[in-house]
């Protein structure tokens, strides 16, 4: 028995190790084939990175041009707040020149009207006195069917003109 001992025993030992390296083999195919299983979803992830890494600068390029156009119609929109307030101001300062002139014809005009009523009192005076004369003289009056007396006449009334666009013509 001894002499097929070493041979079994060789035999084992060769067996073994064939059992070992058919289990490293296993084992390597396994790996590669993770491996390869890995890289194909390393690949479909790096594609779909570079798809959204292009996604995010067409994004980026388009938030850039919105926000360029935001700016400029923020300044637009500033220019034609200053232009308003501007407008409006000069509206007011019109508005304000045209109800002065209007004050001043119509303190003008009140005036007029007053001046007028104290030459119509001293023609009235005048009238008398010259009939008084008359009267102590014992003349004969021209003027007592001529006299009439002239119906007084009632300030015009200025229509309020609405303000509308443009400016007031100082002529």
């Amino acid at each position: 028995m001894a002499p097929s001992a070493p041979r079994t025993r060789a035999a084992a030992a060769l067996r073994m190790k064939q059992i070992a390296l058919d289990n490293q083999d296993r084992t390597i195919r396994r790996l590669r084939a993770q491996l390869a299983t890995e890289r194909r979803g390393l690949a479909v992830t790096n594609k779909e990175l570079k798809e959204t890494q292009v996604a995010l600068e067409a994004s980026h390029k388009v938030i850039t041009g919105l926000t360029e156009i935001g700016l400029s119609m923020s300044k637009k929109i500033e220019k034609m707040k200053v232009k308003k307030q501007l407008v409006k101001a000069n509206h007011v300062e019109c508005h304000q020149k045209f109800h002065a002139r209007i004050h001043e014809a119509e303190d003008s005009m009140q005036a007029q009207h007053l001046l007028i009523e104290a030459l119509v009192d001293d023609k009235d005076s005048l009238l008398q006195t010259i009939h008084d004369l008359q009267e102590a003289n014992n003349a004969p009056a021209p003027l007592d069917g001529d006299w009439e007396e002239e119906p007084e006449e009632e300030p015009e009334e200025i229509e309020d003109i609405p303000l509308g666009e443009g400016e007031i013509d100082d002529e």
